[in-house]
């Protein structure tokens, strides 16, 4: 006799009934968290999914905008993708190119063997600047100078080149349109360089005419006297001449002849000297303002500073005293009139920043040491603003009043001691005041 068991009743068993309510809520929570993963999966996805578009896009807008053209190889030299600029060059789309051999770009079977034997020897190494003829689109040849690349792979195989390039009547034309703006920024330095003379020039007239009057009136002076001295001179002749002997002795008293012949060499010795020195300041103010053109030669600084401080002090108006304290033979090899502008440039500033000073004064010194020259140029004014101490030398940089600076002089005069091999800078004083260290290097005799 069978006995049939009937099943479990799970809501008649308490344990069994818990243990069945946990598993299904383990399942419905690992259900979430993989719910939850593909969220943040599909979420990461779509962000690099648009990561990749955007790159994708720049990409192609990079491509396009390349006025070069570019050519995607693979190992065999088959296209696998070009930029625009090729298709505008070729006459053809990109589609029409893509999977043809590159070298049928080339303008002839000469050229496409040496695109060739060239690309095979160097694809590793890359080839750079190599000028071919490529066949355009409307038939016509034109010259490309060319550039590959090899592209490899992670492992470092090769897995094709890149080749770009630019026909070289683009670059013709780029060399000389930079040519072209090289020569106009050359002329206008000069003109530049030229009209900053001339403003100086034109604040030295009353100085030069000053120091001109000195020996124009000592020749003046002279040359009176000598006329003078021609009509005694005359009248004692028409005397001798005239046969009047008697009264020679007496007559050569009277007009005093042995004390004019006695005076006649001092008087032209005198109008001699007076001569050279006008001559010498007309030719150094000739040197100053002329464009120097010439060989560099060897130029005496002291003279240079000499006669700047000379031109500008009798030109300045009120007391402007300067001290010089030089010492002998000092030398450079450049352009006296280039280093002239220089130093009064220097000086003329210092007269101006002295201007409103009871005594206004400026202190010259000069040394030699280590091959190069330095001169000090110390005045007792207020001194520069330190924020302006970094742009004392740009051009147009000025602390003048409208009208009164251009801004070029410090410019083109730390221009002008470059190109002699030394140096221009400017400092505060300790003791107040400012101080500008002109340094050459020194004429080797």
């Amino acid at each position: 006799m069978s006995t049939t068991v009937p099943p479990a009743d799970p809501a008649g068993d308490p344990l069994l009934a818990a243990t069945g309510e946990q598993a299904w809520i383990e399942v419905i929570q690992k259900m979430d968290e993989v719910y939850n993963d593909l969220l943040q999966y599909e979420v990461a996805l779509e962000e690099k999914n648009a990561a990749l578009e955007e790159s994708h896009q720049f990409i192609e807008s990079v491509l396009a905008s390349m006025s070069d053209i570019l050519i995607v190889c693979d190992r065999n030299g088959g296209i696998e993708e070009v930029n625009p600029s090729l298709c505008h060059f070729a006459g053809k789309s990109a589609e029409q190119l893509a999977r043809t051999p590159v070298f049928d770009l080339f303008a002839d079977e000469v050229e496409r063997s040496k695109a060739r034997d060239l690309f095979a020897r160097y694809a590793r190494e890359g080839v750079h600047d190599c000028e071919f003829f490529l066949r355009a689109g409307d038939g016509s040849t034109v010259p490309v100078s060319m550039n590959c690349t090899p592209r490899v792979s992670q492992t470092g195989k090769l897995m094709g080149v890149v080749v770009t390039g630019r026909p070289v009547g683009e670059l013709r034309k780029a060399y000389q349109a930079l040519r072209q703006a090289h020569d106009d920024l050359k002329r206008t330095q000069s003109q530049l360089l030229h009209a900053e003379k001339m403003v100086s020039l034109g604040r030295l007239v009353a100085g030069v005419a000053h120091e001109l009057n000195n020996p124009i009136s000592f020749v003046l002076g002279n040359v009176l006297s000598l006329q003078r001295y021609a009509g005694r001179l005359g009248s004692y002749l028409e005397a001798v001449h005239g046969g009047r002997t008697d009264s020679l002795p007496a007559l050569r008293q009277e007009l005093r002849i042995d004390r004019i012949l006695a005076d006649m060499p001092q008087l032209i010795d005198g109008m001699i000297e007076g001569a050279e020195r006008t001559r010498d300041i007309v030719d150094a103010l000739k040197r100053f303002s002329a464009v120097d053109k010439a060989a560099p030669e060897e130029v005496d600084v002291n003279e240079v500073i000499e006669r700047s401080v000379r031109w500008v002090t009798q030109s300045a108006s009120g007391k402007f005293t300067v001290d010089l304290d030089l010492p002998a033979k000092m030398r450079c090899r450049g352009s006296s009139g280039q280093l002239q502008q220089v130093a009064m440039n220097l000086v003329q500033n210092a007269c101006d920043a002295t201007a409103g000073q009871p005594a206004a004064h400026l202190a010259i010194s000069g040394e030699l040491a280590d091959g190069r020259l330095r001169v000090r140029f110390a005045d007792n004014g207020p001194g520069i603003p330190e924020a302006n101490l970094a742009h004392l030398f740009e051009p147009f940089f000025t602390t003048k009043p409208v009208g009164q600076g251009t801004g070029l002089g410090l410019s083109i005069s730390y221009g002008i001691v470059e190109r002699h091999g030394g140096s221009l800078a400017a400092r505060n004083r300790p003791g107040g005041g400012a101080e500008f260290i002109l340094t050459l290097p020194v004429e080797s005799r």
